[in-house]
């Protein structure tokens, strides 16, 4: 049984003085159960929208179907929701309690005994911090007790929105690995959404690209790369400057690598659409000029977005929180 299935869903926003704004438009979306299913999309692309649909917490259209773990939304909701935990947006806890304290009061509601407290303390590496108060910890500290709390029903779907948005590349870390985690317990299906596409593509196990509020791609992530893929190698010589002019005399368009900072760099030329790169080791030894490199280039997650829908991704935000 799928743990999300959303058929040709539409929400649209009526704006005071404006035009209505269809933040979702006819959306389809499949999670399968298990794993880590990555929920991509620049900030605006109607995540945010889409999850709160799914959680009942914004009423859809009324058009569209939506099952969420077999059950239709909204009406199905009261029996399933005890099977959902959810991290959308900033996570509120009471800032002079400690975090075990915060865990323990919400506990008691949910009717979760103190050992399941204690156990999630533990999943996300805050055990030795628990005692602390919640205002002293770092937005990392934050972001996995707010997963700690998503997480003390012991969810069948986890569904976390944004929980890398504003942390510092150490509380990403951590955060990354703690999905990782997550998503190796076949008991959890984690639901990603996520503007970071690097993220994704080191956790996730399948991906769906939104853009202005449709699917554009979805599948596992492999396969998504594959559909991205070009035909471009990159090739190093001790003579990049003749191997580049014997390439571009027989006709095969070029151009430079990059270094980090985005610059040209012509020590590693990168020829595009080549059907064998045996054509380039045979030219270039014709000519005199012996690789020390050639390296058929496979996309990254990025790349395939880009090549999928045509939009640069959106810069990450510098605070917490931000809705998409």
């Amino acid at each position: 049984m799928p743990a999300v299935q959303m058929t040709g869903v539409s929400k649209t926003y009526r704006r005071r003085g404006g035009q209505p704004h269809r933040a979702i438009d006819e959306l389809d979306l499949l999670v399968e159960s298990g794993g880590v299913h990555g929920f991509l999309g620049p900030n605006g692309s109607g995540k945010t929208t889409t999850i709160r649909v799914l959680l009942g917490l914004v009423a859809s259209d009324g058009d569209g179907e939506i099952r969420l773990l077999g059950k239709p939304v909204p009406e199905g909701l009261p029996d399933v929701i005890g099977g959902v935990g959810a991290l959308v947006e900033t996570p509120l806890f009471f800032p002079n309690f400690s975090g075990r304290l915060n865990l323990q009061l919400l506990a008691e509601t949910a009717g979760v005994s103190g050992n399941r407290v204690e156990e999630c303390l533990e999943t996300v590496d805050l055990r030795e911090r628990a005692g602390d108060r919640y205002k002293g910890y770092s937005l990392g500290m934050k972001q996995r007790l707010g997963i700690a709390a998503a997480l003390l029903k012991s969810p069948q779907l986890l569904i976390l929105d944004e929980p890398s948005n504003g942390l510092d590349p150490a509380g990403i870390r951590d955060v990354r690995e703690l999905i990782r985690r997550l998503g190796r317990d076949n008991r959890t299906t984690v639901l990603l959404s996520s503007h970071l596409l690097a993220e994704i593509q080191q956790v996730a196990d399948h991906v769906t690209i939104l853009a202005r509020g449709r699917c554009v791609a979805s599948g596992p992530v492999t396969e998504v790369l594959a559909a991205a893929a070009s035909a471009d190698v990159r090739v190093r010589v001790p003579d990049p400057a003749a191997a580049a002019a014997v390439l571009t005399g027989a006709g095969f368009r070029i151009s430079p690598g990059t270094f980090p900072d985005g610059s040209p760099d012509w020590s590693v030329i990168v020829v595009h659409a080549v059907t064998s790169p045996s054509e380039i080791t045979r030219l270039l030894a014709e000519h005199g000029h012996w690789l020390e490199e050639l390296t058929r280039l496979t996309p990254d997650l990025e790349s395939a977005f880009l090549a999928i829908t045509g939009d640069p991704p959106a810069p990450t935000p510098s605070t917490p929180g931000s809705a998409a």
